[in-house]
């Protein structure tokens, strides 16, 4: 698990200069999520929020259908991304746990994202909208999830 320096995601400047998948996985993760929703590569999946108990750190916002999830690491089976972002997480704090939620808001609506503690677009150094584009498009979508689905399945 990548720990972020003392006052990265506090400097917009140094946040943004962040290489993408740190980028995604550790504070813009609702936007490639959200991305993914609005010009889906593959069609049947909804956004799943992992909310740290109170007290805790470790909020995350991925895509499934339920049985393959993609987030800043690819395409992986839903069971091994959510037990990765636990055990890692655990390993920072004893008691560590959390709940998954169905994500019910527009995860690019700047409004519903900051009652929620996040950032929305347009609130980044620069767009990461397109950002977010060209990192999705770096994937072979049907590959990478039949691939990830043969895991699943095991």
């Amino acid at each position: 698990m990548y720990v972020l320096k003392h006052g990265v995601k506090r400097d917009p400047e140094r946040r943004w200069a962040l290489p993408d998948r740190i980028f995604f996985g550790y504070g813009a993760c609702h936007i490639l999520a959200g991305t993914f929703l609005k010009h889906p590569p593959l069609e049947g999946f909804y956004a799943e929020r992992i909310i740290p108990a109170e007290g805790f750190s470790g909020n995350h916002i991925y895509v499934t259908n339920g049985v393959i999830a993609f987030d800043y690491h690819g395409y992986s089976s839903r069971d091994r991304l959510l037990e990765h972002h636990k055990r890692a997480w655990a390993s920072h704090g004893a008691g560590w746990h959390c709940a998954i939620a169905r994500v019910d808001f527009d995860l690019l609506d700047t409004a519903g994202l900051n009652r929620r503690k996040m950032l929305g677009p347009d609130q980044y150094l620069h767009d990461p909208v397109p950002r977010s584009r060209r990192f999705l498009q770096r994937f072979d979508h049907p590959e990478a999830a039949a691939r990830a689905l043969k895991t699943a399945l095991r």
